[in-house]
């Protein structure tokens, strides 16, 4: 990256004209991938890696006469002591600094007006912006005040994970290409049982992307001390990507209404999010958990740290520090809308939530803690009073160590808590007594996706990470992991502590449901097993029901209950059959479905509950570039899908975006009819020769969440 500014200047040596350039190790595609633009023109350059500055002067440089001084600020007062200054005299002795938390700075070569000159940053230097000065005098004029030039183009440093010293070091290079480098994923999205890989352009080295960093930080409050710090660095991200008590880039929302703004399922990636907040310096509607993640994954490639989205299917979100999701029912089996021991808040299971780990060592820790590290950037629960979430080591999450900052106990709960279930009980001191605890209902599984594979509309590229959050589901370590975290817990102790219900004789099951395709009919199916030698009186409920993806209910689609006698050593089948008809009005963005029951044994007051939360599944767009794609050259891409509803749609949109192939595009659409095969096509230019990917997602009042992506290989002719 070279860049060469022109001044006018007396005969006092100050420079004239100047050239920075990367000279990071350019066999790795580093700090080079960024698009310059009007949004960014400054150089790019990772700390800890040497850049050549170029100086020429109006007159021929004389080493025995001249003192040349370079000067580097961050921040809006710079300080030597506290890191964000460095000052650094050039002479033509190798005065190179073997140090590598100080700026360091050597003479390469003199000819005639022209000087160059290597400079290394500090390998823990604030990350953002940084301003370069030249002062020049002479010996003779050593007690005057020196002329300044001032390079007018700011300078970004950014974090190093190539470079062994840095914090954020990556040892298998490899990795980087994906963990950094990657500018198209996957974020695992839906229940559990039919989860799948939605298409996200990050887009981190869009030329819009760094200005909005540097905004956001700025937003955070984060000290220009602590810029060089990635674990401050990743808590204030996961604080200021949300706008819940700041002026943040994302207001999140979660109840389908969202006329004033965007719908979260309509975003392609985060380089939209992102320009919008950069232009309008307003907080962006609207977001979830999984567009919350994708920003925050753009942010940290961008800033140089290694992040990856991670999905927890059936992910609990713990509200009174408990490790335990907690139901409440009435003496009629009925479930409580609140919850009596925590009324400021209740527990909640999401279907699934979504995430970040990002990459960094943690000298704060003990040794072993490093790694990957859990942030979130949804605004659950406050930590510090503040809407933010971690780094919490992922190691520490695994072994319970409830301990280590931050916000540790929160993710375990996430991962790992036991949803319990509580009777409404006069007889004990609790109000309540513990009538289920299920142990493997938390945490089904953790995915991310796999270094270096894109699967377009499929699966291959999954990554099943649970073992390294959790230890087996079930085993003794699992066990002794979260009752590690319990006894290091006030109030969690106190929940785990209560006995479990009474004498439990009869077997239950909840059938799960995997694919229900949208337009087709499904059925609650519970089976029975009396093991007793003495027949059971069973009271039973069974309903299905529309909910959010956050767990939080929608409508009630269909229920029935009533009382039956199960003979000794008896099977039976309860089941609730539920047609297109009564589900299809009551869907709820993303179309998902829970069902449940809760049946109470009369004679011994054994009491169990279920739930299973399944997606009725939606058709993917098929997204295609006709012939073959050449850069510069205009293509079509067509997009293909068919309604699967009997009823028309309307307000219709299309988007789609991919890195080097189109800036996301908005294609209004007119109505769609029933059952009808849609088509588009529109025309783009590639800019960009080699493998790309194509990100498409298509909108309407009645259906939303319909996606679709192909990967294409473009020519590049001029290579």
């Amino acid at each position: 990256m070279i860049l060469k500014e022109e001044e006018k200047s007396s005969n006092e040596n100050i420079s004239s004209n100047n050239t920075i350039q990367n000279e990071n190790n350019k066999k790795k595609p580093q700090a080079s991938s960024f698009e310059p633009s009007k949004c960014l023109q400054s150089p790019v350059l990772r700390r800890g890696q040497a850049f050549n500055v170029a100086l020429r002067f109006n007159r021929e440089y004389i080493d025995e006469v001249d003192i040349v001084r370079l000067l580097f600020s961050f921040g809006p007062n710079p300080n030597v002591l506290k890191g964000t200054r460095g000052v650094n005299t050039i002479t033509n002795r190798d005065s190179y600094l073997t140090d590598l938390e100080a700026w360091g700075v050597r003479m390469v070569g003199v000819s005639g007006v022209d000087l160059s000159v290597e400079v290394r940053s500090p390998i823990d230097s604030p990350v953002g912006l940084w301003q370069l000065s030249v002062e020049t005098t002479t010996l003779a004029r050593k007690k005057q005040a020196p002329n300044t030039y001032n390079y007018d183009k700011d300078i970004y440093l950014l974090f190093n994970p190539w470079l062994k010293d840095d914090l954020v070091y990556m040892e298998d290079e490899q990795l980087l290409d994906e963990y950094v480098l990657n500018d198209v994923g996957k974020i695992w999205v839906g229940p559990w049982g039919s989860s799948r890989g939605r298409e996200w352009v990050f887009g981190q080295f869009d030329a819009s992307v760094l200005p909005a960093c540097q905004l956001l930080l700025e937003r955070s409050g984060i000290k220009a001390i602590s810029r060089g710090d990635p674990v401050k660095m990743c808590r204030a991200i996961s604080r200021i990507i949300n706008s819940n008590d700041d002026k943040g880039v994302i207001v999140g929302r979660w109840d389908g209404e969202y006329a004033d703004g965007t719908a979260p399922a309509t975003w392609t990636g985060s380089v939209p999010i992102l320009e919008q907040f950069l232009e309008t310096a307003e907080s962006v509607k609207y977001g979830q958990c999984w567009v919350f993640a994708g920003a925050v994954t753009t942010v940290c490639r961008a800033l140089g740290i290694p992040s990856r989205v991670v999905s927890n299917l059936v992910s609990a979100h713990d509200a009174n520090s408990s490790l335990s999701v907690d139901r409440y029912y009435d003496r009629d089996n009925e479930e409580l809308e609140y919850d009596p021991n925590n009324l400021d808040g209740e527990d909640s299971i999401w279907n699934y939530h979504v995430w970040n780990d990002v990459w960094m060592a943690r000298p704060d820790l003990p040794k072993g803690y490093g790694g990957w590290q859990a942030i979130d950037a949804t605004p659950q629960e406050t930590s510090d009073g503040v809407y933010q979430c971690g780094p919490s080591s992922v190691e520490a999450i695994r072994q319970g160590a409830v301990g280590y900052n931050y916000d540790v106990t929160f993710m375990i709960a996430s991962v790992n808590a036991d949803l319990m279930r509580w009777k409404e009980d006069p007889e004990s001191e609790f109000g309540y007594s513990k009538i289920d605890c299920n142990k493997y209902h938390i945490g089904r599984m953790i995915l991310t996706k796999a270094p270096w594979i894109f699967d377009p509309n499929g699966d291959r590229d999954r990554e099943d990470i649970t073992s390294l959050y959790k230890a087996k589901e079930g085993t003794e370590a699992e066990r002794m992991t979260l009752y590690r975290a319990v006894r290091n817990t006030e109030v969690a102790k106190r929940f785990y502590s209560m006995p479990s219900g009474a004498k439990e004789d009869v077997e239950f099951d909840l059938v799960d449901l995997e694919r229900v395709n949208i337009g087709q009919p499904f059925a609650v199916t519970v089976h029975m097993k009396n093991k007793s030698n003495e027949k059971r009186t069973i009271q039973a409920i069974l309903s299905a029901g529309s909910v959010y993806y956050t767990g939080v209910k929608a409508n009630l689609v269909k229920r029935a209950s009533g009382d039956f006698v199960l003979q000794p050593h008896a099977t039976e089948k309860l089941r609730l059959t539920v047609t297109v008809d009564d589900y299809l009005d009551k869907l709820v963005e993303y179309c998902i479905m829970k069902l449940y029951c809760i049946a109470t044994v009369k004679e011994t007051r054994q009491t169990w509950a279920d739930e299973d939360d399944f997606q009725v599944l939606k058709p993917n767009i098929e997204v295609k570039i006709e012939d073959e794609p050449v850069v510069g050259r205009p293509s079509t891409i067509t997009l293909r899908f068919k309604n699967p509803l009997k009823r028309p749609l309307t307000d219709c949109k299309f988007n789609y975006a991919g890195p080097g192939l189109s800036k996301n595009k908005t294609l209004a659409f007119r109505d769609v009819e029933p059952e009808e095969d849609v088509y588009v096509e529109h025309q783009l230019v590639p800019q960009k020769g080699g493998p790309q990917k194509i990100i498409a997602t298509f909108t309407s009042k009645e259906l939303v969440d319909i996606t679709g992506s192909a990967a294409v290989d473009v020519v590049d002719e001029d290579e």
